[in-house]
């Protein structure tokens, strides 16, 4: 089971498979953020928007979809 539940991903996104591919991109972006902080080259990663306690990029990414930290809706 995915923390947070999948409902609370769509109401910020169009379907669950782009939720899935925001949350995707946003890790990456996490995971490149923290590589990069020790070189001090971190300007073009943004932090993680939301406060916790988990270490998996992918569920912090998917933490901040959820509370609507990142919405994406296609035109």
């Amino acid at each position: 089971m995915i923390s947070p539940r999948v409902d609370k991903l769509i109401e910020n996104a169009d379907s669950p498979y782009a939720s899935v591919i925001i949350a995707a991109k946003r890790a990456r972006q996490i995971n490149s953020y923290y590589h990069n902080l020790g070189e001090g080259t971190f300007e073009e990663f943004p932090p993680p928007m939301v406060d916790t306690a988990s270490k998996n990029y992918l569920t912090i990414a998917l933490e901040e979809v959820a509370n609507g930290k990142i919405k994406h809706h296609y035109r």
